[in-house]
This record gives C-alpha cells, sequence and structure tokens, in this order.
C-alpha cells in the first residue's frame, strides 16, 4: 500500500468511528439497521472507486 492509500484509509475510518455510535443509536430496528448500512456502505464504495481511478 502506498502512502496516499493508508491516509484514505485512515480517513474512512475517522469518518466511520464519528459517525457509527449515532448511527447505531438511531438504527434501532433491522430493517431500518439493513438498509441504512446498505445505502453506506454504497457511499464507501463510491469513494473507494473515485480514490481508485485518481489515484490509480
Amino acid at each position: 500500500m502506498t502512502q496516499q492509500e493508508i491516509m484514505s484509509v485512515i480517513f474512512l475510518l475517522a469518518v466511520l468511528f464519528l459517525v457509527l455510535p449515532s448511527f447505531l443509536n438511531t438504527n434501532n430496528k433491522l430493517k431500518q439497521f439493513i438498509q441504512n448500512i446498505s445505502i453506506w456502505a454504497i457511499i464507501v464504495l463510491i469513494i473507494v472507486v473515485i480514490i481508485y481511478f485518481i489515484i490509480g
């Protein structure tokens, strides 16, 4: 991994760390939790793909 990739991973983990407590608190129903986690997964995937094409 290059330094750019490592910084990207650290950034994404920091965002996850900041958002996760509130996210878990507001998603007390399983259906809502699964829907929201899939939206977040898509967002993270899009960010990773964009970073891959810009840097790579």
